[in-house]
């Protein structure tokens, strides 16, 4: 019998009720995870765990969670612990693309890409730095201090994005997010190195989520996407979720600090 590659491992992942998040939750848990999932919306939750339970037979918790709250955060690490007794992975998905983004909400094409920063609200800018960056700050080191304890090393997985590295105006908030979220991940590599704990990254580019359905059912927003994308389609969140995998595995125990971009060609090099 084929044994997963992360039979035996507890992964938590923040953002997993849905896109990309709930893509690696359950390839992650078709690779013999055990998965905690955290995010907002309980129903939602509800839902990807029982879809793990019924195609994988893995076990499968959630925790509602709000990453902006730390409190929240060593909840949900002391949770995990209490049930699985380890965590050997985490992947820090939960973001959004605007101030007013929700869990699983299609974005109309008027709210993306629209917000320039003469217009900016302080209060929207703080937002969504406080959610893409500071959130994944608070869960990464919240999940490596019991990895830290538990002395079994571990891989952490962020996602960023392509726009961590090209500019997209009226977007500045997120570019700004996923480009700390990249240099994040360069720095805490580092610092982790002596506990065995590698991190890295995956900074997609244009992804089938409800993040781009507003842009993908807009003409203009549509042309905009396939002329920004060398290979002419947007990826998949099954695809974003096999890179994970890669990183978070022991396919890439020789990686740390580096960050994957898988965007069609959107930039090489």
């Amino acid at each position: 019998m084929t044994v997963g590659r992360l039979e035996g491992k507890v992964v938590v992942i923040t953002g997993g009720a849905s896109g990309i998040g709930r893509a690696c939750a359950m390839r992650f848990a078709q690779e013999g995870a055990e998965i905690v999932i955290a995010d907002l919306v309980a129903s939602r939750c509800e839902e990807a765990v029982e879809e793990i339970r019924r195609t994988t037979n893995g076990r499968a918790m959630y925790v509602e969670t709000n990453v902006c709250e730390e409190n929240d955060i060593e909840a949900l690490a002391d949770k995990a612990m209490a049930e699985f007794g380890h965590i050997d992975c985490l992947v820090a998905s939960a973001g959004v693309s605007n101030a007013g983004y929700v869990s699983g909400q299609v974005i109309e094409n008027d709210e993306a890409l629209s917000n320039h920063l003469l217009n900016t609200n302080v209060e929207d800018w703080s937002r969504v730095l406080q959610i893409n960056l500071t959130g994944v700050m608070l869960s990464d080191r919240a999940i490596a201090r019991r990895m830290i304890a538990a002395g079994n090393g571990g891989t952490i997985v962020n996602i960023a994005s392509s726009a961590a590295r090209i500019a997209l105006p009226g977007a500045a908030d997120y570019c700004v997010s996923k480009a700390g979220v990249e240099m994040l991940t360069r720095v805490f590599s580092m610092e982790m190195l002596e506990h065995k704990i590698r991190v890295n990254a995956i900074g997609p580019g244009f992804i089938e989520t409800p993040m781009t359905q507003g842009l993908r059912d807009n003409a203009e927003g549509s042309e905009m996407i396939m002329a920004t994308t060398p290979m002419g389609r947007l990826g998949t969140v099954e695809e974003m979720a096999n890179c994970a995998l890669y990183l978070a595995c022991d396919e890439s125990s020789y990686t740390t600090g580096q960050i994957l971009f898988p965007n069609g060609g959107i930039f090489v090099g």
